[in-house]
């Protein structure tokens, strides 16, 4: 077998998994924003039919979860897999959201960074021959992140400008071997559209000493410019390699945090860069700094990245969803917030025919 380690931190893959089927599912504040018609769901009643915030988000993964495998026409047990993780302690959304689906499920916490985790290792399970089929998928809630991170809403604190916006919302793709994609899915998807994973760059634990949990781009942004630089060295490549580089939600303050660093370590991605956070929501819709949480960048992946990609708009994408790795205890004992990214390219695969064998 070939070796897939590629320089310090990176995997390159043989036979890159596909992503065959995506769901986006959304609530009303992102429906509004820019990107509102490419998500593929909305869910206008914030408490989605629940009893508590912390339900309302399990049934955001649920539908997600649902919605990508019937798109790509299988079933449940088609799955083999479902690697997936959320903001709230024990991951509560992802374990009882998703535990009707009576599929095997490796809960995963990476922070805001969760999808490419999930994204991440879900490729590496397909590509090592373990799993034909993984459902990959986040969530977030503004409620239940209040609820955690921060003040009841009833509380009615003023939040300043390096804050951010938690995105209620969830995102779910389905991963699947090319070999299984040839045998099995024929007929089921429209397989002329089909993203590729090609590779993962796995993020290190990056910590600046930053303690305000309000401004989570500041803690955030260093982590992803050692990751976006690691990928940039790893694979050999210039930032004008890649259509668009794309991080998960550093929001405005974090962004210029990012360029500066990167620009420091002598590459300068200004002109292809784009963040989910600054991008989900309208300058209007007050959320200060941007969006953020773990259905930040999920929705905008499954809603809009991964169509641009279909389309072939952009060939080759780095898709770095990011973290803040604080709890309620570490920010209550006074501990720093350090940051975490992921690396993930997504490249438009080839056209392929129905007709193939």
């Amino acid at each position: 077998m070939a070796k897939k380690e590629i320089g310090k931190q990176s995997v390159e893959f043989d036979c890159p998994p596909l992503i065959v089927g995506a769901a986006s599912v959304v609530g009303e504040k992102e429906e509004q924003g820019p990107y509102g018609e490419y998500f593929d769901h909305v869910i206008r009643e914030p408490m989605a039919g629940q009893d508590t915030w912390e339900e309302a988000e399990e049934r955001f993964q649920q539908v997600a979860a649902e919605m990508a495998i019937e798109k790509c026409g299988l079933e449940k047990k088609d799955i083999r897999y479902v690697v997936a993780g959320d903001l709230l302690g024990q991951l509560i959304a992802s374990s009882f959201g998703l535990m009707n689906l009576d599929i095997p499920i490796f809960g995963v916490y990476g922070a805001c960074s969760t999808m490419g985790e999930s994204l991440a290792i879900g490729s590496m399970l397909v590509d090592g021959g373990f799993a034909d089929r993984v459902v990959a998928l986040t969530s977030s809630h503004f409620a239940s992140a209040e609820k955690q991170f921060r003040f009841p809403l009833g509380y009615g604190n003023q939040r300043p400008k390096a804050a951010t916006w938690t995105v209620t919302g969830s995102g779910a793709v389905v991963l699947s071997s090319q070999f299984d994609t040839k045998k099995k899915l024929e007929g089921k998807t429209n397989v002329q559209k089909i993203v590729q994973v090609r590779g993962v760059t796995t993020g290190k634990i990056v910590d600046y000493g930053v303690k305000d949990s309000m401004n989570m781009g500041a803690c955030m942004a260093p982590a992803a410019a050692d990751v976006i630089a690691a990928n940039l060295e790893d694979f050999q490549r210039k930032p004008e390699d890649y259509d668009q580089i794309i991080t998960g939600d550093l929001g405005q303050v974090g962004r210029q945090i990012l360029l500066d660093i990167l620009e420091a370590k002598g590459y300068d991605i200004a002109s292809r860069y784009m963040d989910c956070g600054i991008e989900i929501y309208r300058d209007d819709q007050n959320v200060q700094s941007g969006g953020s949480g773990c259905g930040c960048s999920a929705v905008m992946l499954t809603g809009y990245i991964l169509q641009k990609l279909q389309k072939q708009e952009w060939k080759r994408v780095l898709f770095v969803p990011t973290g803040a790795l604080l709890s309620p205890v570490s920010f209550n004992e006074g501990k720093s917030v350090p940051g975490i990214a992921h690396g993930v390219i997504l490249e438009s695969a080839e056209e392929r025919s129905e007709k193939k064998s």
